[in-house]
Protein backbone atom coordinates (compact mmCIF):
# COMPACT_ATOMS: atom_id res chain seq x y z
CA UNK A 1 0.00 0.00 0.00
CA UNK A 2 2.94 2.32 0.69
CA UNK A 3 3.78 2.30 -3.03
CA UNK A 4 0.38 3.72 -4.00
CA UNK A 5 -0.17 7.45 -4.69
CA UNK A 6 -0.67 9.37 -1.40
CA UNK A 7 -4.23 10.44 -2.16
CA UNK A 8 -5.21 6.88 -3.08
CA UNK A 9 -3.75 5.71 0.22
CA UNK A 10 -5.94 8.23 2.05
CA UNK A 11 -9.03 6.99 0.22
CA UNK A 12 -8.22 3.37 1.06
CA UNK A 13 -7.76 4.25 4.75
CA UNK A 14 -11.10 6.06 4.70
CA UNK A 15 -12.91 3.01 3.30
CA UNK A 16 -11.10 0.70 5.70
CA UNK A 17 -12.30 2.82 8.62
CA UNK A 18 -15.91 2.25 7.53
CA UNK A 19 -17.10 -1.21 8.55
CA UNK A 20 -20.66 -1.32 7.22
CA UNK A 21 -21.01 -2.18 3.49
CA UNK A 22 -23.95 0.24 3.29
CA UNK A 23 -21.75 3.07 4.55
CA UNK A 24 -19.10 2.28 1.91
CA UNK A 25 -21.83 2.31 -0.72
CA UNK A 26 -23.06 5.71 0.48
CA UNK A 27 -19.50 7.05 0.36
CA UNK A 28 -19.28 6.04 -3.30
CA UNK A 29 -22.56 7.81 -4.01
CA UNK A 30 -21.16 10.91 -2.31
CA UNK A 31 -18.07 10.80 -4.53
CA UNK A 32 -20.27 10.40 -7.59
CA UNK A 33 -22.49 13.36 -6.76
CA UNK A 34 -19.45 15.59 -6.28
CA UNK A 35 -17.53 14.62 -9.42
CA UNK A 36 -17.37 17.43 -11.96
CA UNK A 37 -19.29 16.43 -15.13
CA UNK A 38 -17.21 15.69 -18.20
CA UNK A 39 -17.79 18.04 -21.12
CA UNK A 40 -19.78 16.45 -23.94
CA UNK A 41 -16.95 16.87 -26.44
CA UNK A 42 -14.88 14.39 -24.43
CA UNK A 43 -17.52 11.65 -24.34
CA UNK A 44 -15.99 9.88 -27.31
CA UNK A 45 -15.41 6.27 -28.28
CA UNK A 46 -11.71 6.55 -27.43
CA UNK A 47 -12.57 7.75 -23.93
CA UNK A 48 -15.26 5.17 -23.27
CA UNK A 49 -14.56 2.35 -20.81
CA UNK A 50 -15.42 -1.03 -22.24
CA UNK A 51 -16.95 -3.81 -20.15
CA UNK A 52 -18.93 -1.59 -17.78
CA UNK A 53 -22.59 -2.06 -16.89
CA UNK A 54 -23.11 1.69 -17.31
CA UNK A 55 -21.57 4.14 -19.75
CA UNK A 56 -18.29 5.53 -18.45
CA UNK A 57 -15.84 7.95 -20.05
CA UNK A 58 -12.32 8.84 -18.94
CA UNK A 59 -10.17 11.71 -20.15
CA UNK A 60 -6.49 12.31 -19.32
CA UNK A 61 -4.04 15.15 -19.90
CA UNK A 62 -0.78 16.47 -18.43
CA UNK A 63 -0.74 19.48 -16.11
CA UNK A 64 1.90 22.20 -16.05
CA UNK A 65 4.23 20.00 -13.99
CA UNK A 66 3.93 17.02 -16.33
CA UNK A 67 1.67 15.05 -13.97
CA UNK A 68 -1.43 13.22 -15.18
CA UNK A 69 -4.85 14.73 -14.55
CA UNK A 70 -7.95 12.61 -15.03
CA UNK A 71 -11.56 13.56 -15.64
CA UNK A 72 -14.44 11.11 -15.83
CA UNK A 73 -18.21 10.79 -16.02
CA UNK A 74 -20.93 8.14 -16.10
CA UNK A 75 -24.67 7.89 -16.57
CA UNK A 76 -24.88 6.00 -13.25
CA UNK A 77 -24.27 7.72 -9.91
CA UNK A 78 -22.69 4.60 -8.41
CA UNK A 79 -20.36 4.06 -11.37
CA UNK A 80 -19.60 7.76 -11.30
CA UNK A 81 -18.58 7.29 -7.68
CA UNK A 82 -16.15 4.52 -8.63
CA UNK A 83 -14.72 6.73 -11.37
CA UNK A 84 -14.43 9.64 -8.92
CA UNK A 85 -12.51 7.43 -6.50
CA UNK A 86 -9.90 6.78 -9.19
CA UNK A 87 -9.90 10.37 -10.45
CA UNK A 88 -9.29 11.69 -6.92
CA UNK A 89 -6.73 9.00 -6.10
CA UNK A 90 -4.63 9.16 -9.27
CA UNK A 91 -4.83 12.74 -10.54
CA UNK A 92 -1.83 14.99 -10.15
CA UNK A 93 0.68 12.14 -10.00
CA UNK A 94 3.56 11.26 -12.36
CA UNK A 95 2.85 8.85 -15.21
CA UNK A 96 5.18 6.14 -13.88
CA UNK A 97 3.41 6.22 -10.51
CA UNK A 98 -0.01 5.83 -12.13
CA UNK A 99 0.94 2.88 -14.32
CA UNK A 100 2.56 1.08 -11.37
CA UNK A 101 -0.74 0.89 -9.44
CA UNK A 102 -1.73 -2.77 -9.15
CA UNK A 103 -5.38 -3.74 -9.61
CA UNK A 104 -5.00 -5.64 -6.32
CA UNK A 105 -5.43 -2.37 -4.44
CA UNK A 106 -9.18 -2.70 -5.03
CA UNK A 107 -9.24 -5.50 -2.45
CA UNK A 108 -7.96 -3.06 0.17
CA UNK A 109 -11.05 -0.91 -0.34
CA UNK A 110 -13.30 -3.71 0.90
CA UNK A 111 -15.99 -2.98 -1.68
CA UNK A 112 -16.66 -6.57 -2.75
CA UNK A 113 -19.79 -6.81 -0.61
CA UNK A 114 -21.06 -3.44 -1.82
CA UNK A 115 -20.63 -4.13 -5.54
CA UNK A 116 -21.80 -6.78 -7.98
CA UNK A 117 -19.08 -8.78 -9.81
CA UNK A 118 -19.83 -6.87 -13.02
CA UNK A 119 -19.32 -3.52 -11.26
CA UNK A 120 -16.08 -4.75 -9.72
CA UNK A 121 -14.92 -5.76 -13.21
CA UNK A 122 -15.97 -2.39 -14.60
CA UNK A 123 -13.97 -0.65 -11.87
CA UNK A 124 -10.82 -2.52 -12.91
CA UNK A 125 -11.51 -1.67 -16.56
CA UNK A 126 -11.60 2.02 -15.59
CA UNK A 127 -8.19 1.66 -13.95
CA UNK A 128 -6.77 -0.11 -17.01
CA UNK A 129 -7.99 2.64 -19.36
CA UNK A 130 -6.58 5.34 -17.10
CA UNK A 131 -3.21 3.61 -17.07
CA UNK A 132 -3.32 3.13 -20.84
CA UNK A 133 -4.04 6.83 -21.33
CA UNK A 134 -1.25 7.81 -18.93
CA UNK A 135 1.20 5.66 -20.89
CA UNK A 136 0.03 7.21 -24.18
CA UNK A 137 0.66 10.67 -22.76
CA UNK A 138 4.18 9.64 -21.77
CA UNK A 139 4.87 8.36 -25.28
CA UNK A 140 3.47 11.54 -26.86
CA UNK A 141 5.55 13.64 -24.48
CA UNK A 142 8.72 11.84 -25.54
CA UNK A 143 7.87 12.55 -29.17
CA UNK A 144 7.14 16.20 -28.41
CA UNK A 145 3.56 15.87 -29.58
CA UNK A 146 1.57 16.76 -26.44
CA UNK A 147 -1.76 18.25 -27.51
CA UNK A 148 -2.46 20.61 -30.35
CA UNK A 149 -1.72 20.33 -34.08
CA UNK A 150 1.70 19.42 -35.41
CA UNK A 151 4.21 22.20 -35.93
CA UNK A 152 4.25 21.44 -39.64
CA UNK A 153 0.91 23.23 -39.93
CA UNK A 154 2.75 26.48 -39.19
CA UNK A 155 5.69 26.76 -41.68
CA UNK A 156 9.08 27.92 -40.49
CA UNK A 157 9.36 31.71 -40.59
CA UNK A 158 5.62 32.23 -40.02
CA UNK A 159 4.09 33.55 -36.82
CA UNK A 160 0.47 33.87 -35.85
CA UNK A 161 -0.92 36.48 -33.46
CA UNK A 162 -4.23 37.21 -35.12
CA UNK A 163 -7.20 37.61 -32.79
CA UNK A 164 -5.13 37.62 -29.61
CA UNK A 165 -6.09 39.64 -26.57
CA UNK A 166 -3.67 41.41 -24.27
CA UNK A 167 -2.44 38.24 -22.50
CA UNK A 168 -1.95 36.38 -25.78
CA UNK A 169 0.09 39.24 -27.17
CA UNK A 170 2.24 39.39 -24.04
CA UNK A 171 2.88 35.64 -24.26
CA UNK A 172 3.90 35.88 -27.89
CA UNK A 173 6.12 38.93 -27.34
CA UNK A 174 7.85 37.30 -24.36
CA UNK A 175 8.58 34.08 -26.23
CA UNK A 176 9.79 35.96 -29.32
CA UNK A 177 12.12 38.11 -27.22
CA UNK A 178 13.62 35.24 -25.19
CA UNK A 179 13.62 32.34 -27.66
CA UNK A 180 14.16 34.09 -31.03
CA UNK A 181 11.91 31.49 -32.70
CA UNK A 182 11.95 30.78 -36.40
CA UNK A 183 8.25 29.97 -36.07
CA UNK A 184 5.71 30.66 -33.34
CA UNK A 185 1.98 30.29 -32.95
CA UNK A 186 -0.04 31.38 -29.92
CA UNK A 187 -3.68 30.37 -29.98
CA UNK A 188 -6.28 31.47 -27.41
CA UNK A 189 -8.63 28.53 -26.77
CA UNK A 190 -10.19 29.87 -23.56
CA UNK A 191 -13.63 29.93 -25.17
CA UNK A 192 -13.57 26.11 -25.35
CA UNK A 193 -13.44 25.75 -21.59
CA UNK A 194 -16.78 26.29 -19.92
CA UNK A 195 -16.61 27.30 -16.30
CA UNK A 196 -13.59 29.54 -16.86
CA UNK A 197 -13.69 33.31 -17.23
CA UNK A 198 -11.50 33.28 -20.30
CA UNK A 199 -13.06 34.36 -23.56
CA UNK A 200 -11.17 34.83 -26.81
CA UNK A 201 -9.72 38.34 -27.00
CA UNK A 202 -10.58 39.30 -23.41
CA UNK A 203 -8.34 40.18 -20.47
CA UNK A 204 -9.53 36.96 -18.81
CA UNK A 205 -7.78 34.64 -21.29
CA UNK A 206 -6.97 31.43 -19.43
CA UNK A 207 -6.12 28.63 -21.90
CA UNK A 208 -3.61 28.71 -24.77
CA UNK A 209 -1.99 26.46 -27.34
CA UNK A 210 1.64 27.51 -27.81
CA UNK A 211 3.77 26.12 -30.63
CA UNK A 212 7.38 27.23 -30.95
CA UNK A 213 10.29 26.29 -33.21
CA UNK A 214 13.57 27.58 -31.77
CA UNK A 215 17.27 26.73 -31.70
CA UNK A 216 17.10 27.36 -27.94
CA UNK A 217 15.58 23.88 -27.61
CA UNK A 218 18.61 22.14 -29.13
CA UNK A 219 20.04 19.52 -26.77
CA UNK A 220 17.15 19.87 -24.31
CA UNK A 221 14.71 17.12 -23.38
CA UNK A 222 10.97 17.68 -23.77
CA UNK A 223 10.62 18.29 -20.04
CA UNK A 224 13.38 20.92 -20.05
CA UNK A 225 11.84 22.63 -23.09
CA UNK A 226 8.49 22.85 -21.35
CA UNK A 227 10.07 24.10 -18.14
CA UNK A 228 11.86 26.79 -20.13
CA UNK A 229 8.55 28.01 -21.58
CA UNK A 230 6.80 27.84 -18.20
CA UNK A 231 9.64 29.77 -16.61
CA UNK A 232 9.37 32.55 -19.17
CA UNK A 233 5.62 32.82 -18.57
CA UNK A 234 5.64 32.69 -14.75
CA UNK A 235 4.10 36.15 -14.41
CA UNK A 236 1.17 35.12 -16.58
CA UNK A 237 0.76 31.80 -14.75
CA UNK A 238 0.59 33.67 -11.46
CA UNK A 239 -1.94 36.18 -12.71
CA UNK A 240 -4.72 34.10 -14.25
CA UNK A 241 -3.23 31.94 -17.00
CA UNK A 242 -4.72 28.53 -16.19
CA UNK A 243 -3.30 26.10 -18.74
CA UNK A 244 -0.80 25.85 -21.59
CA UNK A 245 -0.60 23.19 -24.27
CA UNK A 246 2.96 23.32 -25.56
CA UNK A 247 4.62 21.99 -28.69
CA UNK A 248 8.32 22.84 -28.61
CA UNK A 249 10.59 21.77 -31.48
CA UNK A 250 13.98 22.60 -32.99
CA UNK A 251 14.31 23.72 -36.64
CA UNK A 252 16.03 20.43 -37.50
CA UNK A 253 13.13 18.44 -36.05
CA UNK A 254 10.64 20.36 -38.18
CA UNK A 255 12.66 20.29 -41.39
CA UNK A 256 13.45 16.62 -40.95
CA UNK A 257 9.82 15.55 -40.42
Amino acid sequence: MEELPPKLQEIIKLFQSVQEPKAKYEQLLFYGKNLKPLETQFKTKDNKVEGCVSQVWVRAYLDLDGNVVFEADSDSVLTKGLAALLVNGLSGRPVNEVIRVSPDFAVLLGLQQSLTPSRNNGFLNMLRLMQKKALQLAVEAEKGEISGPKMDENPVGVSNSGGLGSRGKRIKEKLERELSPVAIEVEDISYQHSGHAGVRGSDGETHFNVKVVSEEFEGKSLVKRHRLVYGLLQEELQSGLHALSIVAKTPSEVNGS
